[in-house]
């Protein structure tokens, strides 16, 4: 049986149901905590045996767990755990407390804390403190969280300082806009900041210290010169990429990802000439767009279009050269619209619209790729004609084209279809296009083509539903409530099925780059581990691509409609969000909302804090860095191979 590295304590035994009995004395088992969890808090009476049981480990598990349900009804459960004699338990209660937005009586916790790692947590989890409930607007943070957080700055432990600057970034991120931190805050982190640049010998914690403190000076928009200076100089490249995106100022870096940086922040004519010869695809098409943002020579960019290296380049260049020479932009348009790359046919699809070339959109719009079609949509023919495709993005985009139209209400008898159709595929990640397609029945259906809809008002996913019943009710002039009020995901993985990913790892095989090796962390996210291995045992990754591409930020990829919109999985996937750490080359799963995911990936290029707590981390990158790095739109994700430890 499955049971995680750091609560692999006792054995369990694989017959177990997966809830005591009831009138049961004994404590649950670990799978059995992991089982409540995944219910997110349809019975308590597992996890409320856990918390009362004497073992810290069910006890940080049924912690964790309540903090994921995120019911702040919940928060007297976790109570008792915050002064528990285990430091492990006090952490993880602190956590999950703050991962439900509860309130807690920080001065006195820290009065009475020891501990640096609950002390961080502490410190960071005060940074999310919750807004009072009506708040229509950021609320000025508490003086008292403001000055203990930055107090806790100069804690003698590396782990509690970096804990109080997760606490300070995130609350200057969530209210330096509407309340400017005092002075003696920001020179609070201005004297930090400048003791980590300065700390000998740098480690990963001195630099994510600074990466933290540089990113609250940038909330608060504080660009002090000599500090800034400190830190374009770090040894740290993504402590220089965020001093460069601060300071606004120009480097020669040896990190590509500082160079994208200084060339987006800096960029000139002559810098965005140079940097197309650039080894970094980032940096290279950034210099094909600054080329065309400062206005730069016409013959260079025309140049590319007809010449450049390959299809993303060419394509970057004729959005360019649509903006500064027309004529020019016209007479490449017909050659790059016949491109084998699909994706380069959407990008010109993309140029036509801006030079409003109706032929060739015409073409376009037709064609056989849904993702060149949206990009070619330009009339009421043309999202009618997307209505009757299967690919939620192409649905959505005909939807979303429809609103407000004068023609709606003789096209909602098609709008109706292509929800029942879409919605006997019974995919529940299919949400987006069923959602628009119901708002514009909303907006003009007649009472015959609303009561076509009533059936979904018992549909799958309460959103859809509630949705559907309102158009029966306000359309049909019907009252019908919906009778899905909570959404069933899939079974619960069994015990055997986590079990067998302890240890397990993934290489990534990207066609023409080489191999991402993965560690998978089954402790953190079981259930997503257990859903991505399926998925790529049985081959569902292969021959999908990167579709979605933002230097210094994340790719994206493994959607089968290499869109947003189109998952890889039919059911939500639920967020198993904690600790874990949006680091560089960790992975996660993209959603649209608490508890829907897709199944699609995401890579993270840089450190993301701010996709901390809110998006699942369910691998980290263990070797092909430089694999992720080159990473591009259209690359293809040749094979996933899982291999089990024995």
């Amino acid at each position: 049986m499955w049971i995680p590295r750091a609560f692999a304590l006792f054995v369990l035994v694989p017959s177990l149901p997966a809830q005591p009995p009831r009138g049961s004395s004994r404590p649950p088992t670990p799978y059995e905590v992991l089982a409540a969890e995944y219910a997110r808090g349809s019975d308590m009476r597992v996890l409320d045996a856990a918390l009362a049981s004497e073992d810290t480990v069910l006890q940080r598990m049924a912690a964790r767990a309540l903090g994921r349900i995120e019911r702040t009804e919940f928060a007297s459960r976790l109570t008792p755990l915050v002064t528990s004699r285990a430091a492990s338990v006090r952490r993880e209660a602190v956590l999950a407390l703050g991962q439900m937005n509860a309130a807690m009586e920080y001065t006195s916790l820290l009065t009475n804390e020891q501990d640096a790692t609950v002390r961080a947590a502490l410190f960071e989890t005060m940074g999310r403190s919750p807004v009072p409930r009506g708040a229509a607007a950021p609320v000025a943070p508490s003086a008292t969280l403001v000055t203990a957080l930055a107090r806790g700055l100069e804690e003698s432990s590396i782990e509690a300082r970096v804990g109080a600057a997760r606490g300070i970034e995130s609350m200057m991120r969530r209210t330096a806009r509407a309340t400017r931190p005092s002075p003696e805050t920001l020179a609070a982190v201005r004297q930090a900041l400048q003791r980590s640049l300065r700390s000998a010998p740098p480690s990963a914690q001195s630099a994510e210290l600074s990466q933290l403190l540089l990113l609250a000076m940038t909330a608060a928009a504080d660009r002090d010169s000599s500090t800034l200076a400190l830190a374009l100089r770090d040894t740290s490249a993504q402590v220089r990429r965020l001093a460069v995106a601060a300071s606004r100022q120009w480097v020669d870096d040896p990190s590509p990802i500082v160079r994208f940086q200084a060339l987006r922040v800096a960029g000139t004519c002559a810098r965005a000439t140079a940097a197309l010869r650039d080894s970094s695809d980032h940096v290279v098409l950034t210099a094909v767009e600054v080329l065309g943002e400062k206005g730069c020579d016409v013959s260079r960019v025309d140049s590319l279009v007809k010449g450049g290296a390959n299809w993303r380049v060419q394509t970057r260049a004729l959005m360019v050269l649509a903006r500064l020479d027309t004529v020019k932009a016209r007479a490449a348009l017909a050659r790059l619209a016949q491109s084998p790359v699909w994706q380069a046919r959407a990008w010109t699809a993309t140029a036509a619209k801006s030079l409003r070339d109706s032929s060739t959109l015409k073409r376009l719009a037709r064609d056989a790729a849904p993702n060149v079609a949206i990009a070619a949509m330009s009339t009421h023919d043309d999202a009618i004609a997307a209505l009757r495709a299967t690919h939620a993005g192409l649905v959505l985009a005909g939807a979303n084209f429809l609103k407000g139209s004068p023609r709606l209400r003789e096209t909602a008898p098609a709008i109706a279809d292509a929800l029942l159709r879409l919605s006997a595929r019974r995919i529940a990640t299919n949400r987006d296009p069923r959602i628009a397609l119901l708002q514009r029945l909303h907006e003009a259906a007649d009472s015959l083509t609303a009561m076509r809809v009533v059936t979904l008002t018992r549909d799958l996913d309460p959103e859809v539903a509630t949705l559907a019943a309102n158009v029966v009710s306000d359309r049909a002039h019907v009252a019908t409530p919906a009778q899905t009020v909570r959404y069933s995901p899939a079974p619960f993985p069994t015990a055997a099925t986590l079990d067998a990913l302890r240890g397990a790892t993934a290489v990534v095989r990207v066609k023409g780059l080489g191999a991402l090796d993965l560690a998978l962390l089954p402790d953190e996210a079981p259930v997503t581990v257990a859903t991505f291995v399926h998925l790529a045992e049985r081959g569902a990754f292969n021959g999908l691509t990167w579709h979605r591409i933002v230097p210094n930020f994340v790719v994206q990829g493994g959607s089968p409609g290499a869109d947003e919109y189109d998952g890889i999985t039919a059911t939500f996937l639920r967020d198993e969000v904690g600790a874990a750490r949006h680091a560089r080359g960790t992975f996660g799963i993209s959603t649209r909302g608490r508890d829907t995911g897709d199944g699609q990936l995401f890579i993270n290029l840089v450190d993301n804090f701010r996709l901390d707590h809110d998006y699942t981390v369910f691998a980290t990158l263990r070797r092909g860095f430089d694999v992720m790095d080159r990473i591009q739109e259209g690359d293809v994700i040749e094979s996933i191979i899982i291999t089990r430890r024995r």
